[in-house]
């Protein structure tokens, strides 16, 4: 064994090296930020340009963390403007907020995007003093026609990134299928009804495509009944006629995420109520990850690196509601260098026998040839 405080004395056989991080594969993406990025600022009131994204968004998600308000979700492809938030705790129909009264994304820009504040002040993405979390990802920076599936779909999709922003029109058909852009499957999809209010935020991962129910704005683990959707390489099968997501003239946007390694992870683990909980092998030292009990009800969860600089990683916001930031030893993670850690009982994250899916984005991959790995927090 030699274990690098002196030079191998033999030369290492043809095609062997030595046992590191620094040769495992370099991943095709090296530096997560490029295509993901969370960003912290503090409302102005008035309007304001946020910076420091390092690129122009595709697809921005605010939340206030200082007080409660809804989740504030924007996309390129839908339009930043007055009347195009969506928000993750609510089912209501785009333009169904009171943006012009309490605040609105008004564009995407090239570092970033401008917030502004309504008639009365900007609760949702710029209230003076207020403190607030965005995170940011880029799809493709313009949209093109996919014609894929049996219905004509907008998409702006980044394949190396595996992300990608659909919207279409629904046609009532039961067999009607939807281009995503992506060229593989994807793992996690999010779909919302824009033009309808009670229109659940529908959510598809590799554990319920097709067989089960499971929706972003509520509580509830997997429900009886088929899931709406289901994916290949190609298109979303939508599967049926229903409202949520093919009703003829209903307008629909959906979130596709593939799995890239070195990037981006999804999957599921299985708590054992310790709080030596699991350890989740993602190949990269995470930067944003959203997780969810799925055999009963509990929140959502997101947590991130730039809003918990160092472990343990306690609390987080909760996308199925308006709630300010909780910090709680309920929900505790460490994140490593090459995925993370459970450290917490509660069952929100680690009861015992309880499965839960998790969504994992990457700051910075475990290793590769001239990569700098991920070491530790």
């Amino acid at each position: 064994m030699n274990f690098g405080q002196r030079a191998f004395e033999q030369t290492p056989p043809t095609g062997h090296v030595a046992l590191c991080t620094a040769n495992l594969p370099a991943p095709d993406i090296v530096d997560g930020s490029q295509y993901f990025n969370t960003v912290l600022y503090t409302g102005a009131g008035g309007t304001q340009a946020v910076t420091g994204v390092g690129f122009q968004p595709d697809l921005t998600w605010v939340k206030k963390r200082s007080n409660s308000a809804d989740h504030a979700i924007y996309d390129a492809v839908r339009g930043y403007d007055v009347y195009k938030m969506l928000a993750s705790n609510a089912t209501n129909y785009e333009g169904n907020f009171s943006t012009n009264q309490f605040g609105y994304l008004d564009s995407a820009d090239s570092d970033g995007f401008t917030a502004k504040a309504g008639i009365y002040n900007g609760s949702y993405v710029n209230d003076s003093g207020e403190t607030y979390v965005a995170w940011n990802w880029l799809a493709g920076n313009g949209t093109a026609s996919n014609t894929d599936g049996t219905i004509t779909s907008t998409v702006s999709a980044n394949p190396t990134a595996g992300f990608s922003i659909v919207a279409y029109t629904g046609n009532g058909d039961s067999a009607a299928t939807v281009g995503h852009g992506l060229g593989v499957t994807p793992n996690f999809v999010i779909l919302k009804r824009r033009n309808t209010t009670y229109a659940n935020w529908q959510v598809g991962e590799d554990g319920s495509f097709g067989s089960k129910e499971l929706y972003l704005n509520t509580t509830d683990g997997y429900t009886d009944g088929a899931n709406e959707f289901s994916v290949t390489s190609t298109v979303i099968d939508l599967n049926s006629s229903h409202f949520g997501s093919n009703q003829s003239g209903g307008t629909y946007i959906a979130y596709c995420f593939a799995e890239v390694e070195g990037y981006s992870k999804f999957g599921s683990y299985t708590g054992n109520g310790s709080t030596d909980g699991p350890f989740v092998y993602c190949g990269f030292r995470p930067s944003f990850l959203l997780f969810k009990r799925t055999n009963a009800a509990e929140d959502w969860v997101i947590t991130d690196s730039v809003r918990r600089t160092y472990n343990q990683m306690n609390g987080g916001l909760r996308p199925n509601g308006n709630y300010a930031e909780f910090s709680s030893d309920d929900v505790a993670f460490d994140f490593t260098a090459n995925g993370f850690k459970i450290r917490a009982t509660d069952v929100k994250t680690n009861g015992s026998g309880s499965t839960y899916i998790f969504m994992a984005l990457a700051e910075n991959p475990f290793g590769g040839s001239g990569v700098s790995p991920a070491t530790a927090r």
